[in-house]
């Protein structure tokens, strides 16, 4: 198994808030790398998409503990070739402040770990760096 985590992001929102917005992939097509996503399509628990050069793909969100975590899966009607779970963990710093942190636990091949390895670190950290530009507030 591999692990692939974000640093411990900071986002200016409560928790609530957060969680609501991870909790939606409508909301996600705003986090993703753009340069690399085209075609995206989703519901609240599903999103499709294509992934430039590599295909079609498919997410659904397969648990949901309020105020804490979010876990996604990949989509069996839109299969990617690598069993994984991304995982949205959420804790309340202070109000309306989260620390968010992300990680992909993938289950692959050494081989596939090489060559997958840097893209899966660089997505945790895009989305955790997404979110926190989400919510950034305008300084006063």
């Amino acid at each position: 198994m591999s692990d692939y985590k974000s640093p411990k992001t900071p986002v200016q929102a409560g928790i609530s808030e957060v969680y609501a917005f991870l909790s939606n992939f409508n909301n996600f097509e705003n986090l993703m790398p753009e340069q690399q996503i085209s075609n995206w399509k989703s519901t609240e628990d599903s999103c499709s998409f294509t992934i430039k050069g590599m295909g079609d793909f498919g997410l659904k969100i397969s648990e949901k503990t309020p105020e804490t975590r979010i876990v996604i899966v990949p989509d069996i009607a839109k299969p990617i070739p690598l069993t994984f779970n991304l995982i949205c963990e959420l804790e309340p710093i202070v109000e309306n402040n989260t620390q968010a942190l992300l990680k992909i636990e993938a289950d692959m091949p050494p081989m596939i770990a090489l060559m997958a390895g840097r893209p899966l670190q660089n997505l945790v950290n895009i989305l955790a760096t997404r979110l926190q530009e989400h919510y950034a507030k305008p300084a006063k």
